[in-house]
C-alpha cells in the first residue's frame, strides 16, 4: 500500500481518520479556499478537497492524498466558521428551528499515477428551536468557534439538534470515512 497521507491540518479529521486503524501522516496544504463567483456549494468543496490532495503531490509522490473541505448551507446561503463569540451567537440563532446542510468534499488522490476519486457527501442537521440563553451557555461550555455553524457535534453541540439527515455522520466532522473506505478500497487499500 503506498503511504497515506491527510491533506490537513484539522485535529477532527485526524481523529476520524485514526479510527480506520491505517497508518498514516498529515500536512496541511496552502492553497487559496476563496469561493468563485457563480460556483455552487456542492462545486467549492469538491474543488477545495481537489486542489487540497493536488497542493501536496509534488513533495508527497508515491502518496494516498486525502484532501477534504466542508461547508455549512443555511437558508441557500454558506456559512463558515465564525472565529467569535458573537458571530457564533448571531449563526446558532439564525440557525434556530431551521435545516442547516453540511456538505463534505472528499478526495483521495494517487500521486504516482495521478489518479483521483472526488465526491460531495451532504448530511442535515435540524436544529431545535433555541433561546438566546440556552445558545449562550452552549458557547461558554464549548467554544466551537473553529466550527463550520457553531457547533461541534461530537460533544455537547448534539445537545442542539432535532434530529440528524444523511448516510454518513462522520461526514458532519469533516471526514466522510464510509466514502472514504469506499475509494480506498478502490485503490486497493485492504480495511480491515
Amino acid at each position: 500500500m503506498l503511504p497515506l497521507l491527510l491533506a490537513s491540518s484539522s485535529v477532527y479529521r485526524r481523529d476520524l481518520l485514526s479510527r480506520l486503524r491505517l497508518p498514516f501522516t498529515c500536512s496541511s496544504p496552502d492553497i487559496n479556499e476563496s469561493h468563485q463567483t457563480g460556483e455552487s456549494a456542492i462545486d467549492l468543496v469538491k474543488r477545495l478537497s481537489l486542489e487540497k490532495a493536488q497542493a501536496l503531490t509534488s513533495s508527497h509522490p508515491k502518496h494516498l492524498i486525502i484532501g477534504s473541505d466542508q461547508v455549512a448551507v443555511l437558508d441557500g446561503q454558506i456559512i463558515g466558521k465564525p472565529h467569535t463569540f458573537d458571530k457564533a451567537r448571531q449563526q446558532l440563532l439564525n440557525a434556530s428551528g431551521a435545516s442547516v446542510s453540511f456538505l463534505t468534499g472528499l478526495t483521495l488522490l494517487n500521486s504516482q499515477t495521478g489518479h483521483y476519486q472526488t465526491d460531495c457527501i451532504p448530511f442535515t442537521v435540524h436544529m431545535r428551536k433555541l433561546t438566546p440563553e440556552q445558545i449562550e451557555r452552549y458557547l461558554l461550555a464549548e467554544e466551537p468557534y473553529d466550527c463550520a455553524g457553531s457547533f461541534k457535534a461530537e460533544g455537547l453541540g448534539v445537545s442542539l439538534f432535532q434530529r440528524t439527515e444523511g448516510e454518513d455522520a462522520t461526514s458532519l466532522v469533516g471526514l466522510p470515512l464510509i466514502r472514504l473506505v469506499d475509494m480506498l478500497i478502490a485503490e486497493g487499500v485492504a480495511i480491515p
